[in-house]
């Protein structure tokens, strides 16, 4: 148990001077004055308590296009921990055969072991069949509410535009967000 004091808590709302008893990973209570014979005092006076910050977008040994991510989870947690951030949304890749679900399992197995601070994953899709549209919404069983999808990177990770939009279909049928990275790449060679 840890007893933070003399802090100055910052909320989206408001900002004002108090305690704070933290239990486990919880928040036990906040005002000014706590005791807490049992607790390790942390003295916070003047400074600023914020709670964590969330990055919804990372890249952790991501391998793309012959190179690979220069962050693994560790050292990439570690970072995003040293600059005040808790929580870090990683992108799955879409295997290129086999299920989303193997896909996850691949990345838990990368990630798992190494996390220095809580994560979460969404899932790119970038190979559309009625076996995948079928597996979209179990994705909700994993943890996993949102999907990316490109309009860049023709021939490697880019759906097609109906693809795109069976994808949008299924996800607002089951309360998915779907993510998109819209930059167009030209087709082919135009000559004038």
């Amino acid at each position: 148990m840890y007893l933070i004091k003399s802090g100055k808590l910052v909320t989206a709302t408001q900002t004002w001077e108090a305690d704070i008893l933290v239990d486990g990973e919880k928040i036990k209570e906040i005002g000014l004055g706590l005791d807490a014979p049992n607790a390790e005092i942390i003295d916070a006076s003047g400074k600023l308590v914020l709670p964590g910050g969330i990055d919804p977008h990372t890249h952790f040994d991501l391998p793309m296009f012959g190179t690979v991510s220069s962050d693994d989870h560790y050292t990439g947690h570690k970072a995003a921990a040293f600059g005040g951030t808790t929580t870090v949304m990683d992108f799955v890749p879409q295997p290129e055969a086999g299920s989303l679900r193997d896909g996850v399992d691949a990345w838990h197995a990368k990630a798992d072991k190494k996390a220095a601070i809580d994560f979460g994953f969404h899932m790119n899709i970038t190979r559309l069949d009625e076996t995948i549209m079928a597996e979209i919404p179990r994705l909700l069983d994993l943890g996993i509410p949102t999907l990316k999808v490109f309009t860049a990177y023709n021939n490697r990770l880019r759906l097609q535009d109906e693809e795109i939009y069976e994808v949008l279909k299924v996800a607002k049928e089951y309360g998915m967000l779907t993510m998109l990275h819209a930059a167009l790449e030209p087709l082919g060679r135009v000559e004038r």
